[in-house]
C-alpha cells in the first residue's frame, strides 16, 4: 500500500509538470523539450498514456483544468545547507503557508528571493552505463555536442551539459542507440556544505518532508554527507 501510495503521489506530480509544460510550450513533445522530458521520465515509472494524453489536453486548453502556477521558495536547513524548492500550485497563498510551515518543523528557516538561489546552476545532467560505450568514445561524442564535462562513477557515466547544449547530447547518445539511466535539467550547487551526524540525519528528514508535499516538483539542497548516512535514512 505504500508503494502505490508513493506512486501515485509521483503520478501526481508528473501530471502538474506535463500541465505546465504544455501550456507553457504547446502540447507537441517533438517541439517541446521540456514536455518531452517529463513525458520520457514519467513513462520511465510506466504512467499509462492515457494519463499523459489528457494532462497534455488540459494544459494546452483542449480539456478544461486546474490552472498551476510555478513558485519557488529559498531558505536554509540545518547546518546552514541551502535549499531551493520548485512548487507547482493552484494555490500560492497555501503552498508559502504549508512549505514555511515544513522549514520551520525540521529545523530550517524560510528566506526571500534570492537569498539562496544563486548557489545554483540550471544544468543538464545524463547519466550513461559503462556497460553501454568506452569512456574515451563517449567523452569525444559528448564534447563534440557541446557537453561540458564528463565524470567517472562507480558503473556509470555522468555528463554535464549547459542546458541549451541538453537536447543536443541527448541526440547525440540516441544516434548511437544509447539509451541513458537518467537525463534531467536540474540544479546544481556551486558550492556544497559538510554535514555528519545529527545534522545530517535532520537535512535528509527535510529533504524528505518537501519532496512527500504533493506540490513540490522539485527540491535541491547544496549538502554534503557521507554515502552510508544517506543510504541508511
Amino acid at each position: 500500500m505504500a508503494t502505490d501510495a508513493k506512486r501515485g503521489k509521483m503520478f501526481t506530480k508528473f501530471i502538474r509538470e506535463i500541465m505546465m509544460a504544455a501550456r507553457t510550450g504547446g502540447g507537441n513533445p517533438d517541439t517541446n523539450p521540456r514536455l518531452r522530458m517529463v513525458i520520457d521520465k514519467a513513462k520511465s515509472f510506466n504512467m499509462p498514456n492515457d494519463n499523459i494524453q489528457r494532462a497534455i489536453k488540459k494544459g494546452s486548453g483542449e480539456e478544461g483544468g486546474v490552472q498551476f502556477e510555478q513558485v519557488t521558495y529559498e531558505g536554509y536547513g540545518p547546518g546552514g545547507v541551502a535549499v531551493f524548492v520548485e512548487v507547482l500550485t493552484d494555490n500560492k497563498n497555501r503552498s508559502a503557508s504549508e512549505i514555511r510551515s515544513i522549514f520551520s518543523k525540521q529545523n530550517g528557516n524560510l528566506g526571500g528571493a534570492g537569498s539562496v538561489s544563486w548557489i545554483f546552476e540550471r544544468k543538464g545532467v545524463i547519466t550513461v552505463s559503462k556497460e553501454k560505450i568506452k569512456e574515451d568514445e563517449l567523452l569525444e561524442m559528448i564534447l563534440e555536442a557541446g557537453a561540458e564535462d564528463m565524470t567517472v562513477e562507480d558503473d556509470v557515466y555522468e555528463i554535464t551539459t549547459p542546458t541549451e547544449k541538453f537536447e543536443d547530447v541527448r541526440k547525440a547518445l540516441a544516434d548511437k542507440n544509447i539509451q541513458p539511466v537518467d537525463a534531467n535539467v536540474t540544479l546544481v550547487p556551486k558550492n556544497t556544505v559538510k554535514v555528519e551526524g545529527k545534522t545530517a540525519e535532520q537535512v535528509l528528514k527535510l529533504l524528505e518532508a518537501l519532496e512527500d508535499h504533493d506540490d513540490v516538483q522539485n527540491a535541491y539542497a547544496n549538502f554534503d554527507i557521507p554515502d552510508e548516512v544517506v543510504n541508511a535514512a
